[in-house]
């Protein structure tokens, strides 16, 4: 890799550390939404360009980024949303598995266009929240 290569992985990893320093738990979450979807990407390319390398890593991190979600459910206090959510992210990265083995773009996507939906719900969870004041993110399983 360059040097300026480096410089600006450098770069992207400071303005990451610095979001998430002063993030709030329903960005942190947003941001690991977004991460989500740049690992897949990541893992797709890989595929198209046939560096198994490449998507096997990107792939890894997609599950590590999924279980990581699963981990901060609220099991308790998040009812039947966490039960759905923990299920749908059991059944996000059962299609990672087969992706990486099939070697699947269309698999990435279905997950892709999954996280899309769950991400989309989340922002509205932000304007709910916003627009009634005294309302926690915990009320939510988060």
């Amino acid at each position: 890799m360059t040097s300026f290569h480096n410089a600006l992985n450098e770069y992207k990893q400071t303005n990451i550390d610095a979001g998430t320093a002063y993030a709030d738990p329903h960005t942190l979450i947003s941001m690991l939404f977004e991460g989500l979807q740049v690992k897949l990407a990541v893992a797709k390319g890989g595929m198209e360009r046939q560096d198994f390398a490449i998507k096997g890593e990107a792939i890894g991190k997609a599950m590590d980024i999924i279980t990581y979600l699963q981990a901060c459910l609220d099991k308790e206090k998040g009812g039947e949303i966490s039960a759905n959510l923990n299920a749908l992210y059991d059944y996000m990265n059962d299609y990672l598995l087969r992706a990486s083995a099939q070697n699947s773009p269309a698999l990435l996507d279905e997950v892709s266009g999954l996280i899309r939906d769950v991400e989309g719900a989340w922002k509205a969870i932000r304007v709910a929240i916003n627009q009634a004041p005294g309302q926690q993110l915990s009320a939510v399983g988060i």
